[in-house]
This record gives C-alpha cells, structure tokens and sequence, in this order.
C-alpha cells in the first residue's frame, strides 16, 4: 500500500522523494536485521509464539501511526513495523516444516546452519499457497491503499493494518501447531542468540544498504568503512564463536543455499523497481489518480497468482530449475517491454506490460521458496528463511537507490527507459544463472 502513497506522504509531511522513500527504505533496512533474528529466535523458543508476537507488534505499530506527529515519528513506526512483520515467513516456514513432517521438532539442541541439505521434498502445495497469497496481497495492496488515500488519506494505509491483524492473531492462536517447551530459558536466550554477531551483521548491513540509499542525494562515504570494518569482523568473529547467529562456513559449505538467496536478491530487484517505479510514473507523468495507478498495477500480481499453480506442478515434476528459467526468460522481456512505455501508450498497453510482468512473478516466487526448503537444514529453517527474506529486502532497497539514482530529478518516460535498461541487464544474468545452476528434482 505504500507504493501508491508516497506522493500523498509527500505532500502531507512537506518533504521530497528522497526522504519520503526513507519510509520504504527504512521498514526494509530494519527488516533486513529482523528476519534472520526472528528466524532464529523462533527456531530457538518456537515459531508460533514468534509469528503471534510479530502480529501484535504490527497491530500496535499500526494504530500509532496515524496520530504520528512528524515524519521522523512515522518513520519510527514503519521501523516497528518491520520488526514485527519480520516474524511471518521465517516462523511460517518452520511451522510448515513442522507440519509437513520432514524436518525435526522445533526444540533441537543447537540450531545452525552446519547441515546443507533438509531431509524430504518441498511440500509444494504449502509453498505455493505462501506465493498465491504474497502474490495476491501485493496485487491487492496497491488497489486498496489507492481506495484508502482517496477515501480517507494516508493513515487509512496504517489503520486497516490493525483489525487485519487482530484478526490474524486470533487465527493463528486458533489453527496453529502449538509449541512445546522453549528450549532456552530466559537467561540463556541473549546468550544464545549471539548479540555481538547480531551486532556487526546489522552493521554491515546498514553500512552497505545506508551507503547505496544515500547515492542519490549525496553519497555517505562514511558508511563504506562502516560496512567493511564490520563485515571484516562479522567473519572473523562468527568463525570462531561456539553459538553463531550467522554460520558463515555454512556458506561455503552450502552453494545452494548461497546461490538461492543471490538469485532472491536479483529478482527482487528487478521486481520492485517496476512496483515502486511504475506508480510514480503512472502518478506523475500520466497524470492518473492513485487509485487508478494501483488498479493498473493489479495485473502484476494477478498473472503471478494465475501462474503460481503451473509454477508449483512444474516444481513437482521437474524442481525448481525449470520454472525458474521460465521466470527469469520472463523477466528479460518484460523489462524489454517497459521500453515501449511513453506518455501516449494507451492503457491496454500499460495493462499488457504489466501482465507479462506478472507472470514471471509467480514462477520466480515458487521456484525459489522450493530451493530454499531443500537447501535449508531442518534444524535452523527460521535462520534460513529470514535470510532469503533478507535477500529480499536487500533487492529491494536496490531497487530504491536505483529509482533515486535514475528518477529523483528525472521523472519521465525516458527515465523510466533507463530503469528498464538496467533491469534487462540483470534479468539476463539471472536467465543465465537460472541456465547454469544445477538443481535436483523435487525429492533433493
């Protein structure tokens, strides 16, 4: 919902595009340290109590932001929010293992990331309703939050948050597994989770994330040696401690796993460079409303939920490789397509771009939730899914500081030619990289 509401934001807050995206830059920085930590703390005391914690934190969050008196304050509360929204995949993907039968119990002796591979195939049907439901959420985000600003402003955005949530909290109390006993009692837990590692992980990654977010206004070279003083020491420090948050040698020891959460970011990239740019262009250069932007957008995730099926049955049959070529072969062409995009494109024009944008959505969404399952080790599934969460959020502040660098002062359809330009080039290598990897069948 905050794609279409940046403009509203803007004008409300009396501030530019280059802090008005700190709102989308800041949730996924705050969210690129929250879901491995999450991940971990749920494969530590359990994901359901982590995944009903994250509910209410977001219900609060969202009823607090409305009355936010200033941007900073806001921007707060998108950080809380990210916090909370941190808990859903990493712990729902440790309760679906858990449900499915094919890893171990939720309460081990020591999660890691030491084994390379989990035992069993990907329950594709679960993953696929993971990526039936992200895909129709993100198309339905843009629709409702354009209704929302229209009808009642931007904190309608925040504020359907809170019964959505409340809801969800009750179901979830309601319909999922419980958990045992917590594994790590509480003066053990901060102990456990590695504080000093959580430490330099967040400061690599806002050394590296916070330096690129700052190329389009003025580059903050201060953060390079933030990112590398702390990365440096992130290894050398996760190398030697007995309880690590993130196993380093893992990645070594696991291409997979390494080559799935690179592929994450890359395609994320790509994808919210059309989601966040596209409704900018639409707002500004077509003149449409933001309720008529969001509706053009639906398309995007439509085809990706119509897709999704064939994607999972593709993976059943043959693994993740194949759909994910397909996907990727999708994505080349329609970031070739954005090219033919101007200011007199009609709108089934602008609708049948983001159609075939749509479908390689789905196709890349499913194959590499699969990939991760069977790269992930059942024994630190959390960890893993809050890292190729991560990845995610990495693509997409990528994407952010690719939009600023390339629309920030150049908000036109040749601008947007330029995004189209640079995304081509990624997909490409993610075709190839698709091309080149070998993955087994489902059953790996």
């Amino acid at each position: 919902m905050i794609a279409v509401a940046l403009v509203s934001l803007e004008s409300a807050f009396d501030v530019g595009f280059a802090t008005a995206s700190w709102l989308v830059s800041g949730f996924y920085l705050a969210a690129c340290v929250g879901q491995p930590l999450m991940g971990r703390i749920a494969d530590r005391l359990g994901p359901r109590r982590v995944y009903c914690a994250g509910l209410a934190i977001v219900c609060v969050a969202s009823a607090v932001a409305p009355i936010a008196p200033g941007f900073a304050a806001l921007l707060i509360c998108r950080i809380v929010q990210a916090i909370g929204t941190s808990a859903a995949f990493p712990a729902g993907l440790a309760l679906i293992r858990r449900v499915a039968g094919s890893g171990t119990p939720t309460e081990v002796p020591s999660p890691s990331m030491h084994n390379a591979r989990a035992s069993g195939p990907p329950p594709t049907g679960a993953l696929g309703a993971i990526a039936v439901a992200n895909s129709a959420s993100a198309g339905f985000g843009p629709v409702l939050g354009g209704l929302l600003v229209a009808l009642v402003g931007w904190p309608g955005i925040f504020l359907v948050n809170t019964p959505l949530t409340l809801i969800t909290l009750i179901l979830a109390y309601r319909v999922l597994p419980p958990d045992g006993p917590a594994r790590a009692q509480a003066h053990r837990l901060v102990r456990d989770l590695d504080p000093f590692g959580i430490l330099l992980f967040s400061g690599t990654l806002v050394g590296l994330l916070g330096y690129l977010l700052s190329l389009p206004s003025r580059p903050l070279w201060i953060l390079v040696p933030v990112f590398v003083v702390a990365g440096v020491g992130l290894v050398l420090w996760e190398r030697r401690t007995a309880s690590p948050f993130l196993d380093v040698r893992a990645f070594v020891r696991s291409p997979a796993l390494t080559g799935v959460l690179a592929q994450q970011a890359a395609v994320q990239l790509v994808f919210y460079s059309v989601f966040y740019g596209l409704p900018m262009w639409l707002e500004e250069v077509r003149g449409y409303s933001t309720e008529r932007s969001g509706l053009l957008m639906l398309p995007v995730a439509a085809f990706g939920v119509l897709v999704t099926p064939v994607a999972a049955r593709m993976v059943t049959r043959f693994g993740p490789r194949l759909p994910l070529v397909v996907g990727s072969a999708g994505l080349v062409l329609g970031s070739m397509l954005l090219l033919t995009l101007s200011g007199d494109t009609p709108v089934a024009g602008i609708v049948g771009v983001a159609a075939v944008l749509g479908l390689p959505n789905g196709m890349n969404n499913m194959s590499l939730q699969a990939a991760l399952y069977s790269a992930a080790p059942p024994d630190a599934t959390g960890l893993a899914g809050g890292l190729f969460q991560t990845a995610r959020y990495v693509g997409a502040i990528m994407s952010t500081a690719v939009l600023g660098l390339l629309l920030a002062t150049n908000l036109t359809s040749a601008g947007l030619h330029h995004v189209a330009y640079l995304n081509t080039a990624f997909a490409v290598l993610l075709l190839l990289a698709a091309i080149l990897t070998r993955r087994g069948r489902s059953a790996q």
